[in-house]
C-alpha cells in the first residue's frame, strides 16, 4: 500500500510505501480483548474496609441463667451489643448483622479483588497491528462516525510536528478537510443516569489521533482541542487506535513516525 505525503497547505509532495504493520488482517475480536485488558489494568481497587461493621463485640447468650443473657426476655435473635446496664438488667442495641445501625453490609465490594488481566505479548502486538491496519480502511473510519476528507488516508509531512500553537493546528486541520470532524467532536451530549451526579454529565466524542515520531511541540498545541490525541509512535496502544473497542479511528501519521515504525520494526517482535 502506497500513500501520498501531504503538507500543511494540503498539497501532495511525494509518496511513501507503508510498512508491513499495515498489512495485518483486521481482527475485531483481538482488538476488543486488548482494549478491555488496558481498561481493566487501569482500574483502581475499591470496596469496604476490612472488618467494617465487625469492630464491636455482639455476643449475646440465649442460654438459661447465663450472666448478661437474653433467655426468656422475649426478644429476637438479632446480634446485639450492650449499650448500658444496671444489676442484671441490660439495654442492648442491634449490631454486626446487616440491617442494624453500624452493622456490616450483606455482600460488600471486595477490595482484594484482582482486576488485572494479562495478555500475551504476541497477541497484544497483533491487536495493535490489526488496529493500525483498520485506520487505513476508509469504510471503517466512516462507520465509526468520523467526517473525513475525500483523499483520506494520507501521511503528513514532518512540519506538522513543529506546530506549537492551538490556533495554527486548528487552521491546518481545517485546510486538510477535517473542519466538520472538529465541529462534530466539540458538541456535548448529556449523559443519562448516575453519571450526572458523579462529574460525568457530558459525553465527548473522540476526534483525530495524530501519531508523531517523538516529543514535539504538537503535543502541547493539541491539549486544548477536545477529542484529539497526540502520541509518540512507540507508545501507541489498542485503546488509542480503537476507542470503545471499535476499530477505525481517523488517524494521521507524520512521515518520520512511519520511517521509525519501519526501521525499528515496532509491534512486529
Amino acid at each position: 500500500m502506497e500513500l501520498k505525503i501531504i503538507n500543511k497547505e494540503n498539497q501532495a509532495i511525494g509518496k511513501k510505501k507503508m510498512p508491513e504493520q499495515f498489512s495485518e488482517e483486521v481482527r475485531e475480536d483481538l482488538i476488543k480483548r486488548a482494549v478491555l485488558a488496558i481498561q481493566r489494568n487501569k482500574r483502581q481497587s475499591y470496596g469496604a474496609s476490612y472488618g467494617a461493621g465487625m469492630r464491636q463485640s455482639a455476643k449475646l447468650s440465649r442460654r438459661r441463667r447465663d450472666y448478661k443473657g437474653s433467655y426468656g426476655l422475649g426478644i429476637s435473635r438479632v446480634p446485639r451489643k450492650i449499650l448500658s446496664g444496671k444489676g442484671t438488667r441490660w439495654n442492648w442495641v442491634g449490631a454486626v448483622a446487616p440491617g442494624t445501625v453500624g452493622g456490616r453490609r450483606a455482600h460488600p465490594a471486595k477490595p482484594f479483588k484482582i482486576w488485572e488481566v494479562k495478555l500475551n505479548k504476541k497477541e497484544r502486538r497483533k491487536a495493535i497491528r490489526s488496529a493500525l491496519s483498520a485506520t487505513m480502511k476508509k469504510e471503517l473510519v466512516i462507520a465509526r462516525g468520523h467526517k473525513i476528507p475525500d483523499n483520506y488516508p494520507f501521511l503528513m509531512s514532518d512540519e506538522i510536528e513543529n506546530i506549537s500553537k492551538t490556533k495554527e493546528l486548528i487552521q491546518t486541520l481545517t485546510i486538510l478537510g477535517f473542519g466538520a470532524e472538529l465541529e462534530r467532536t466539540t458538541e456535548k451530549k448529556i449523559r443519562a443516569g448516575k453519571g450526572k451526579s458523579r462529574n460525568r454529565k457530558y459525553i465527548r466524542k473522540k476526534c483525530i489521533l495524530i501519531i508523531v515520531s517523538g516529543k514535539c511541540n504538537l503535543q502541547k498545541a493539541a491539549q486544548n482541542i477536545p477529542g484529539i490525541d497526540v502520541v509518540q509512535v512507540e507508545k501507541v496502544n489498542a485503546e488509542l487506535l480503537a476507542p470503545g473497542t471499535k476499530p477505525g479511528r481517523a488517524t494521521l501519521f507524520s512521515q518520520k513516525a512511519i520511517e521509525l515504525l519501519e526501521k525499528n520494526k515496532i509491534f512486529t517482535g
